[in-house]
């Protein structure tokens, strides 16, 4: 199941990155159209919006003449706006449908009956019939009598270097009217209804990417669709960059799976040789006592380098030890290494203690008293001088670890619990049990000082341990601060770098004859 899973993950580490890459090379190539789209349509709604403008002022000065709609003084005033006007093609007077005199004179112009009326009551001629052959389309705007014709392309007048844009003006107020007002290319009205209320909207619409904005001052909106096959082209440009780097990562990352998975595969082989070889050997950190500083007690922690050189830590072998059933085995091998290590210090210092670390099966085998006496034997120590340190995990079947735990103390030796808080016991479960020390985890230490939510958990577990009568022994401390912290709140034994990083025997001896561990005290008698 092992390695079906594991080219499972290495299968999936190649095909994913290229696919994502692939998605990321579709939003960017997206996203690029987009700018494009937008760009062209914000063109278009400028000059939209300036030929809203010009015609505004143009029917102001207009509607001042106090002469006659067609008389010289109102012609003389259409030509000179006119001329003045850059988005302003003619202008001119209606009367009966047609335009009867004009900046342009000739003969009347007629509007035609294609014309709605907006919500300010001025009226929209969007195709103004044109006679002259090969004359721009027109169309007109009319309020008061008077009109204003404009060139229906020159607010479309943009410059789009891609093929097959699509640009457009509508009004709001002809929403459920047929074709756009103004438009080159294909522009559907429909596209109005996914604006709602937003100044802008992108989206696709079968074979085009639209952008659409609307005007700050008139009611009107402006379009610009670009041809999907452009979002396409720039897609495959990025992919082009994107894939095959997402293909290389995937064959890296595949490839590290599957030595992972190798290397998984053979630790359980690597840890029997290991242990044939004697690869593994003990450091011991300092237990002290918060108070007075002095040296009570070390732990004994293991550790794992091959004949080659190579160092794998507690965190990679114990799981797999645990799993391939040789957890037991290394428990035995951390007493040997420890009667060796340190069998007659403890047997010259009654009452000091070697706290040893026990997983969850140690504590369902009978073996584990056996690993226990030949320990004591071999030393010569008392067993006072030997601590054994359960984790939550090892209470799941409380039945079997109260018998165990009722064997080693009716032998002498302490019991502590590690870890407490972050595994799967109750305080009912731990109430049942006999124990003499509760450790309190890093991870709550860490938090002293620091606000977080777990920082007034230690208050918590203190109380929870004078309630049980249990000494307490806090880990992982590496500041002064959280050393006072505790020594406030009356914990009576820590271990951390603040204290003593771990370290081989000799080098623990060493300090321990030379007086750096003076005091050595005998926690017992706390």
């Amino acid at each position: 199941m092992i390695v079906l899973f594991s080219i499972g993950v290495a299968a999936a580490c190649v095909v994913l990155p290229p696919w994502f890459a692939f998605q990321e090379a579709r939003r960017q190539g997206f996203v690029a159209a987009a700018e494009i789209a937008q760009t062209y349509a914000q063109d278009v709604l400028h000059r939209a919006d300036e030929t809203a403008r010009q015609t505004g002022r143009v029917f102001t000065q207009l509607e001042r003449v106090p002469d006659g709609p067609c008389s010289e003084a109102s012609l003389r005033l259409m030509r000179q706006l006119d001329l003045t006007s850059t988005y302003i093609q003619a202008m001119g007077h209606v009367r009966d449908g047609a335009v009867v005199c004009s900046s342009m004179g000739g003969p009347p112009i007629p509007l035609g009956g294609d014309v709605f009326r907006t919500a300010r009551g001025v009226l929209i001629h969007p195709r103004v019939p044109v006679d002259t052959p090969g004359a721009s389309p027109l169309m007109a705007v009319v309020r008061n009598g008077f009109a204003v014709l404009v060139h229906r392309d020159l607010p479309l007048d943009t410059s789009t270097a891609i093929p097959g844009v699509a640009l457009g003006v509508m009004h709001l107020d002809a929403l459920r009217r047929g074709p756009p007002e103004l438009a080159k290319g294909l522009v559907k009205r429909e596209w109005l209804a996914r604006l709602g209320a937003r100044a802008e909207a992108v989206f696709i619409d079968g074979g085009q990417l639209v952008a659409l904005r609307r005007s700050p001052e008139f009611r009107i909106v402006a379009v610009a669709a670009v041809p999907m096959a452009y979002l396409e082209e720039r897609a495959a440009a990025i992919a082009w960059r994107l894939v095959p780097a997402g293909a290389l990562f995937g064959l890296a990352l595949a490839a590290a799976v599957l030595l992972l998975a190798r290397q998984q595969r053979s630790l359980p082989t690597a840890l029997r040789q290991g242990l044939r070889r004697n690869e593994f050997h003990l450091h011991y950190q300092p237990i002290v006592d918060l108070d007075s500083g002095r040296w009570v007690g070390l732990e004994a922690l293991l550790r794992w380098r091959r004949a080659g050189g190579e160092t794998i830590g507690p965190e990679l072998f114990i799981p797999v030890a645990e799993r391939s059933g040789m957890m037991s085995r290394l428990t035995e091998r951390v007493f040997e290494l420890a009667a060796a290590d340190l069998g007659a210090f403890l047997a010259s210092h009654p009452g000091f203690h070697l706290a040893v670390n026990l997983c969850p099966t140690d504590l369902h085998s009978e073996a584990l008293l056996g690993m226990v006496d030949r320990f004591l034997e071999r030393t010569g120590a008392g067993a006072s001088s030997l601590m054994v340190e359960i984790t939550e995990r090892g209470l799941l079947d409380v039945n079997s670890a109260r018998r165990i735990i009722a064997a080693l103390r009716a032998r002498g030796v302490g019991i502590a619990v590690d870890d407490f808080g972050t595994g799967y016991s109750s305080l009912s479960y731990l109430e049942t049990l006999e124990l003499d020390y509760l450790k309190i985890d890093r991870s709550f230490i860490e938090a002293i000082g620091t606000g977080a939510p777990t920082s007034q958990v230690v208050g918590h577990i203190v109380a929870m341990a004078r309630a049980m009568g249990l000494r307490m022994i806090a880990e992982g401390i590496e500041s002064e601060a959280q050393a006072e912290f505790l020594r406030g709140h009356a914990v009576q034994y820590a271990q951390g770098w603040l204290f003593g990083k771990p370290a081989p025997a000799a080098e623990v001896l060493r300090l321990a004859q030379a007086g750096e561990g003076a005091g050595l005290a005998m926690m017992s008698a706390a």
